[in-house]
């Protein structure tokens, strides 16, 4: 047993180590989507978690000419028509990618990354919240015409091999939410 200054000490050091672990940038960022705002995303988790998958899931993609969040989808997206798209894509993802591909996440020992990223998906979604009056997901025709070439892409692909492209493209996804709109840490 350790002495009962250590025993002592360790409360404290525990309680520092939270505290030094919640500064900015770890404890959550604000991301702006057009008219709504998502608070308390850690980009970082969801980054970690990915990587921690990336190698396996791509992997297993054996479809190289083909990329469902392709340019068309994704540049030049407006701030009117981001809230709409991002909704859309993370709703597709979760009922849809994540869904289907959980039993060879827990296959290939992922399982614990996996979670991590479709619950943090989750939370985004449920977060989307308004920063005007404006209605929340005013659908442009735009963003519309967005989301349907990424899912006919999806929907042209057998289904094992669709959920599998879109899975390994989350990087796409997770750099496009990063680059694209501005973060501020709180």
């Amino acid at each position: 047993m350790g002495s009962p200054v250590r025993m002592a000490a360790l409360p404290c050091l525990s309680l520092i180590l939270l505290f030094w672990s919640q500064g900015p940038g770890v404890r959550g960022q604000e991301f702006q989507f057009g008219p709504c705002q998502v608070e308390g995303v850690v980009l970082q988790e969801l980054w970690e978690a990915f990587q921690a998958m990336k190698d396996i899931v791509q992997a297993q993609d054996n479809i190289t000419s083909v990329q469902l969040l392709r340019k068309e989808v994704l540049q030049n997206v407006s701030e009117a028509e981001s809230c709409y798209l991002i909704h859309a894509l993370l709703e597709f993802y979760l009922n849809t990618v994540f869904k289907n591909y959980r039993d060879k996440a827990v296959e290939f020992g992922i399982l614990k990354s996996f979670s991590t990223l479709a619950n943090n998906f989750i939370v985004i979604v449920s977060k989307l919240q308004p920063s005007q009056e404006k209605e929340m997901f005013s659908i442009s025709e735009s963003a519309y015409r967005r989301f349907l070439l990424f899912q006919r892409a999806f929907k042209q692909l057998d289904r094992e091999a669709a959920v599998t492209k879109a899975f390994g493209e989350v990087d796409i996804l997770l750099t496009w939410m990063e680059n694209f709109y501005q973060t501020w840490c709180w």
